[in-house]
């Protein structure tokens, strides 16, 4: 075994949280400069929702059926090349606008490699956790509550420091950042994960082959559907994941501009929830395993439900919606950090990428619907010039 994979060394892990971090908050910059740009050329907010489409759509089917492609190439190969491709194909556009060749159909193509190429880097990076973990010598709780809130303090950084690069650079030039971000975050993970016997791909006894692809695939779905436990994960998180998107595109955005302060008070709002998630998976990441998992869940997801319902029925007000945001990412904070590590002890290693993206397919089938991409392209519509 390598030196820098010994019990206790946390290096590797920091570096796999820092290649994460840098990785998501690209996507979160092509969340912001894509709509941007496709407003900003075409004027349609119609064919911005068609290039958010063709983005999400090849993210779920990616996940749905790229498990066993991810065990035959190796996680930390695909994790490299998801970034690379990706970085490659969102410089594309600005260079190809510039060039004056960019076509609409171009814009879709490229789009979609981004999407299909997120989803298997995304997994490639989390199967890796618990072995990473055990490296550090480190509570496996402890390390999915700083995983997600890596990803989380991505997903803040990333949208703030979108919004100010748009304005200061142009969408373009902001399109050619995002891809830095993704030449970083490869040979970070790269680094990271050297010598790493679970990073490599995994010894196949049957050659590769359609059938096998086929059984391969299919192991990972019985193992998922012979699974109650994990089963009823799926479940929750699709049905709260689309309960989210409409509280997030339509319900809480349609007051904010009615009776708030329109675009100020709705990022006050979603900046609020940000930060209490992340502190609220920073904190149970270090204290979480003290605790009984079910009943932390079981209080958390129930204040993540109903409450914020409740209170935007009865008040329009900016001072209890705020409240009640900030003490939903508390308890939203919580929740993926128990997920995770209930479903890395749950599913073996050898199954852990065919089935781990198969929850994600499952739990990512209402995106193509709406999601992240809804969000930014409402926000942008919002603030956008006129000339757009």
């Amino acid at each position: 075994m390598p030196e820098d994979f010994l019990t206790g060394d946390r290096r590797p892990l920091t570096t796999v949280l820092a290649a994460n971090l840098v990785s998501i908050t690209g996507n979160c910059l092509t969340y912001m400069g894509v709509p941007w740009f496709v407003l900003q050329s075409t004027g349609s907010a119609a064919k911005a929702g068609i290039v958010a489409f063709c983005t999400l759509l090849p993210v779920v089917l990616a996940a749905l059926v790229g498990g066993p492609v991810i065990d035959r190439i190796g996680r930390r190969r695909v994790s490299v090349a998801s970034d690379l491709a990706c970085g490659v194909a969102v410089a594309a556009i600005p260079l190809l606008q510039f060039a004056g060749i960019l076509h609409f159909w171009m814009l879709c193509v490229l789009m979609a490699v981004t999407g299909l190429c997120r989803s298997p880097g995304e997994t490639a990076r989390g199967v890796l956790l618990p072995t990473l973990a055990q490296r550090a010598g480190m509570p496996l709780t402890r390390a999915a509550g700083l995983y997600d809130g890596a990803a989380r303090c991505a997903a803040l950084t990333g949208s703030a420091l979108g919004g100010v690069l748009i304005a200061v650079l142009g969408a373009e030039n902001v399109l050619l950042v995002d891809a830095a971000t993704f030449a970083v975050a490869a040979p970070l993970f790269a680094f990271g994960v050297r010598g790493l016997s679970e990073a490599q791909p995994q010894r196949q006894v049957e050659p590769a082959s359609l059938r096998a692809y086929r059984r391969e695939l299919a192991e990972g779905y019985r193992f998922l559907a012979a699974t109650p436990l994990l089963l009823d994960l799926c479940l929750l998180t699709l049905v709260t994941r689309g309960l989210d998107q409409g509280w997030s595109t339509v319900l809480l955005p349609v007051p904010a501009r009615k009776e708030l302060g329109g675009s100020i008070d709705l990022g006050l709002l979603n900046a609020a929830f940000g930060v209490c998630a992340l502190t609220g998976a920073l904190v149970y990441g270090a204290v979480g395993g003290r605790f009984r998992r079910w009943p932390v869940f079981t209080i958390a997801f129930l204040i993540v439900g109903l409450p914020r319902f409740v209170v935007a029925a009865f008040t329009d007000t900016f001072a209890p919606l705020a409240v009640i945001m900030a003490v939903e990412g508390l308890a939203c904070g919580v929740l993926n950090p128990i997920v995770a590590t209930v479903t890395y002890e749950t599913v073996p290693e050898e199954l852990r990428s065919r089935v781990l993206s198969a929850t994600t397919a499952s739990v990512q089938l209402v995106t193509p619907l709406g999601g992240d991409w809804l969000r930014a392209s409402s926000w942008i519509r919002s603030n956008c010039p006129p000339r757009c």
